[in-house]
């Protein structure tokens, strides 16, 4: 379909956990799943990027990293899957659009379109859908409840960030360590010490579901408990925290150079700063991502510092109220979050969280028909 210069592309709206992201099918898109680079300034122009302005307002992001995402279904390529899924971070002010990485609350929204877009076979009740993170070669299991063939919305269940409750959905991250680096102590250490900005910085640099540096509050001055917009309002708070992941991307072997960390892949790894909690949590953590601190915690932040706490020597070990088997209680700036980590001698099993996700918009969304290497009609 194009119109007026632009071109309109079958897509669905949806949020998942905490995020919104524009959900494609990969029929649906020009090109193939090996020419991602096609894509990039399709999803920019959806989404309204770049916006030096930082509010996306010529598209449907929502000017956070948090909402400005992608994801895009197609066929299994894996044996134990049901269907690929392969996620995109946008860039707000900029042009990159990465494909490492992984939102785990945009996680949550794959099995109900799955479903809903009738790409698996489901009947009333529970449905597993499995799902194959491509960039990552894991397996997610999303249990959805499924109402008269469709994935079930209404429910009692409620999350921090969302207002109104809805229907639970249980995912399970599968072997979650080395997403992105291949193990889950990509240094092969517990701790260690990053130079950043000639500041020796104790750290640890963990791998599952995806990669995290972790810094304690204390040694950056702060207390932990501060709002986003406190550590947004520091001066040069920002700027040492992204100069940290770049370090810790390079430690990690998330990227070889530093021009890598910062224009290919600036999303990655995130930056968790922790602290101890209070007796309604067994940790805190601030977290930044894409440069921007979150006002709740990215999923897979969450649950690599759970799997962080199963890990004898870590920064977060040290400041987590427990270490046992069972449910992690995180405190992040808008609420608590509970996760479930198991890790046996050094091996992340598998993670597990709870998360909602509801359709919001399904039809054509538009962008210019340049953004498709086409001329205008």
């Amino acid at each position: 379909m194009s119109a007026g210069g632009q071109v309109g592309l079958k897509s669905v709206y949806m949020r998942g956990g905490s995020s919104r992201a524009l959900f494609f099918h990969t029929d649906d898109l020009p090109g193939s799943v090996d020419d991602r680079d096609s894509w990039a300034p399709i999803f920019a122009a959806a989404l309204g990027s770049p916006d030096p302005g930082g509010r996306q307002l010529d598209g449907l992001g929502g000017g956070i990293s948090s909402l400005s995402k992608i994801a895009v279904i197609g066929p299994p390529t894996h044996p134990d899957a049901d269907v690929d899924y392969i996620f995109a971070q946008v860039a707000v002010k900029g042009t990159n659009v990465s494909y490492r990485g992984n939102c785990g609350n945009i996680s949550a929204a794959v099995g109900p379109y799955a479903i809903d877009q009738g790409l698996v076979e489901v009947s009333d009740g529970e449905a597993l859908v499995r799902i194959h993170h491509v960039a990552s070669g894991k397996i997610i299991h999303a249990h959805v409840q499924v109402e008269n063939g469709q994935a079930a919305v209404s429910g009692n269940f409620a999350i921090q960030g969302v207002a109104g409750t809805g229907s639970p959905i249980r995912l399970d991250f599968l072997d979650p360590g080395g997403s992105a680096t291949g193990l889950l102590l990509p240094t092969g250490q517990a701790r260690q010490i990053l130079m950043v900005d000639g500041r020796a910085l104790e750290v640890s640099l963990v791998d599952a579901a995806n990669p995290v540096v972790f810094v304690a509050a204390d040694a950056l001055g702060m207390k932990g408990d501060e709002k986003p917009s406190d550590i947004d309002a520091a001066p040069g708070m920002l700027a040492l925290l992204d100069e940290l992941r770049v370090a810790a991307s390079l430690a990690m072997g998330v990227t070889k150079t530093q021009e890598e960390a910062r224009t290919l892949v600036p999303n990655l790894p995130l930056v968790a700063i922790v602290s101890a909690a209070s007796q309604d949590a067994d940790i805190q953590v601030r977290m930044i991502s894409a440069g921007q601190p979150h006002k709740a915690t990215p999923l897979t932040g969450a649950m690599c510092l759970a799997v962080a706490a199963r890990l004898p020597g870590s920064v977060v070990a040290d400041l987590v109220q427990q270490t046992g088997a069972g449910t992690l209680r995180i405190a992040h700036a808008s609420g608590v979050l509970p996760v479930d980590a198991i890790v046996e001698n050094g091996i992340a099993r598998s993670v597990t969280v709870f998360r909602t996700a509801r359709r919001l918009m399904e039809g054509n969304v538009l962008v210019p028909a340049t953004a498709l290497g086409r001329q205008p009609s």
